[in-house]
């Protein structure tokens, strides 16, 4: 005596084979590259800090600045090497400026005072600035600055707190210009500046 087969009707068959290919293959899609977590929220991403900025990478810097018909350069430097311009480290700024003046008709330029405020700060904004440092002139009018005269000097920038990564110097100069050639009447001119320093983390104990 024969079994008798169980016979499947085709259109049943084919669409269990059907249901089977979509549900065992594919990818979640949180790993599809598309962004989502499983629990359907954004895949945080990191991004890099802005870098910085740092007047002085290269080691040294130079500015014209212009007050009136005084034109002033200036260069800035510092000896101690950046990588050891830390927070907690006596910082030297050393510069050097000389002046012109136009019309170039004999009239001289002379130096009153230069004065540096640092100011340190963070990424989110500045902390409480450090006690200014002037060099008024110990001569009257002040320093002959007129090229190819000179004023040098050097600003220790002091310690700053140590969440800083930079410090902001405001610098600002005082210039006495003669009215005229040989005359004892002058005109007071001032120029401004403004020079960012990168600080670099002390290493770790």
């Amino acid at each position: 005596m024969r079994t008798p087969r169980l016979r499947v009707p085709l259109a049943f068959a084919l669409a269990l084979v059907t249901g089977a290919a979509l549900t065992g293959c594919g990818t979640p899609p949180w790993e599809d590259g598309g962004g989502s977590a499983p629990d359907g929220s954004a895949t945080p991403t990191a991004t890099a800090p802005a870098p910085v900025p740092n007047d002085l990478s290269s080691g040294s810097t130079q500015r014209e600045l212009q007050a009136g018909a005084v034109s002033a350069t200036v260069d800035y430097w510092s000896p101690l090497s950046m990588d050891q311009w830390t927070p907690g480290a006596l910082k030297p700024l050393n510069m050097s400026l000389t002046t012109t003046v136009t019309p170039d008709d004999g009239k001289k330029v002379y130096l009153q005072q230069a004065s540096v405020v640092a100011i340190p700060a963070t990424a989110t904004g500045q902390l409480a600035p450090l006690a200014a440092q002037t060099d008024t002139a110990t001569v009257n009018p002040g320093y002959l600055v007129l090229s190819p005269q000179s004023y040098s000097q050097t600003f220790q920038i002091g310690a700053v707190p140590e969440e800083a990564d930079r410090v902001i110097l405001q610098i600002t100069y005082d210039f006495l210009m003669q009215t005229a050639p040989d005359s004892a009447d002058y005109a007071k001119q001032t120029a401004t500046d403004v020079l960012t320093v990168a600080l670099t983390a002390p290493p770790a104990p």
